[in-house]
């Protein structure tokens, strides 16, 4: 089973966006706020190689962006690495 991050700001429409996908999906995740914690973005940014939020990732493999999670549900490959999720 995997787990969901997304790394978000709270101010970020993109990130609100996002999350609202997942939680119409219904599954649990866990969001990482790096609004005001320097020390956490700087976490995303190792592990995306990105600078902008939002940053998700299933288990270990990154997704990407906002875009690229809602491309990802479009081509039908979001529901399959869903059901691996942890609930």
């Amino acid at each position: 089973m995997q787990e969901i991050h997304i790394y978000s700001k709270n101010y970020c429409p993109f990130c609100h966006r996002a999350i609202e996908l997942l939680n119409i999906k219904g599954v649990s995740f866990t969001t990482l706020d790096v609004t005001e914690d320097n020390s956490l973005e700087e976490e995303m940014r190792n592990r995306s190689g990105r600078t902008t939020v939002p940053q998700i990732f299933i288990g270990p493999r990154h997704i990407g962006g906002c875009d690229e999670l809602f491309a990802l549900d479009e081509q039908g490959g979001l529901d399959p690495l869903l059901t691996q999720v942890t609930a």
